[in-house]
């Protein structure tokens, strides 16, 4: 069932504007910062939050004035809120049975969905008896056994320990591959790459940033996008072959196809692209793009280490990944005066996402 929206709302000082569209079946990831307006949307969508105007369709029909109950939404947050006095089955069975199923329909519907997500041990047991993963698993299955439209997903991941979220995650891949449409609001690209055929990065009330999810992340438009895809982005004016800071410094890289000559622009770059050298140091092969900077930050980041760095100009704030051994003989830790350098045939330029 193909959802469509278009919904304008006022929260205080907080205004949303947003019109999108998630074909049948398919999957949605809204990323954004805190305070965008990813909620906002998804209580609009639920119509737990009423909009100053919207439209809101879900294979033809309109929802907009539909009473919540009564939209065939299915609504997955971060908490299972489960019923404490109900056991697993019986809360999964609630769902179908608030849709006005019969009680043997619903039973069935019960031990049907919770033998999908691997829980029908459980079956017997109340909330209190369940892991928060295995919480999860039975709040999944309630909220598939009402047979939605529309399925909503609200941080579905936030609460679970390490270990846990990585298996409703992939629990999540496989329903859904045959699973109603879906918008999943997360801040980790890690459920949009798994769970979403497309994103939408919105900031300050708005869609800046909309694609297929490993298009949007692999060359993001803005910085909060670059930042939770792990690269790193200078903004400025496209060049035919690079990109001119707001200081009016130059970064030498390729342009992309879409790219216009002094309109606004994006260089994109991996933090492996970034090589440090002692302050003064020999930098072979003299690549184009070098600043000055200082080491604010080390971070494990899986085997390598993180390099934060502060400067003045295009290198504030830019990451590089080096092995230990690379930090230790370096000597670098927070203070260190160094060099980066960032070779042109590393760094993308694109056009900026519209303001």
């Amino acid at each position: 069932m193909s959802l469509t929206a278009r919904i304008s709302a006022v929260r205080g000082s907080f205004q949303l504007e947003v019109d999108f569209a998630v074909p049948t079946g398919t999957v949605l990831a809204l990323l954004g910062p805190n305070g965008s307006g990813k909620s906002t949307v998804l209580g609009c969508l639920s119509g737990l939050i009423t909009p100053a105007s919207a439209e809101i369709t879900v294979a033809g029909r309109a929802l907009a004035a539909v009473p919540p109950h009564r939209r065939g939404i299915g609504l997955l947050s971060q908490d299972a809120l489960l019923f404490p006095h109900l056991s697993a089955a019986d809360n999964v069975a609630f769902s179908p049975r608030s849709t006005g199923a019969g009680r043997r329909v619903a039973r069935e519907r019960a031990f049907y969905w919770l033998a999908e997500v691997d829980a029908v041990a459980l079956a017997d047991r109340r909330p209190g008896q369940l892991s928060g993963g295995q919480a999860q698993r039975v709040a999944i299955a309630r909220a598939l056994a009402a047979e939605p439209d529309l399925l909503l997903l609200d941080e579905p991941f936030a609460a679970l320990d390490v270990d846990a979220a990585p298996a409703i995650r992939g629990l999540l891949r496989r329903v859904l591959k045959t699973g109603p449409t879906t918008v999943l609001v997360t801040h980790d690209p890690l459920d949009a790459l798994a769970l979403a055929d497309h994103v939408a990065v919105m900031n300050g009330g708005r869609i800046v940033e909309r694609g297929p999810t490993r298009e949007v992340l692999s060359a993001p438009r803005t910085a909060f996008t670059a930042r939770i895809a792990g690269l790193n982005l200078v903004a400025g004016t496209a060049l035919s072959d690079g990109l001119r800071t707001a200081s009016g410094e130059v970064i030498a890289g390729l342009p992309a196809a879409d790219v216009v000559v002094g309109e606004p622009a994006v260089a994109v770059f991996p933090p492996n692209a970034v090589a440090v050298y002692p302050h003064d140091g020999d930098h072979r092969g003299s690549p184009r793009n070098t600043a000055e900077a200082v080491v604010a930050a080390l971070e494990p980041h899986g085997p390598v280490i993180r390099v934060r760095a502060e400067a003045e100009g295009w290198a504030h704030g830019l990451t590089a990944d080096l092995t230990p051994a690379a930090v230790a003989e370096l000597a670098l830790e927070p203070g260190s005066a160094v060099t980066l350098s960032v070779k042109a045939a590393t760094v993308t330029v694109h056009p900026a996402a519209a303001p």
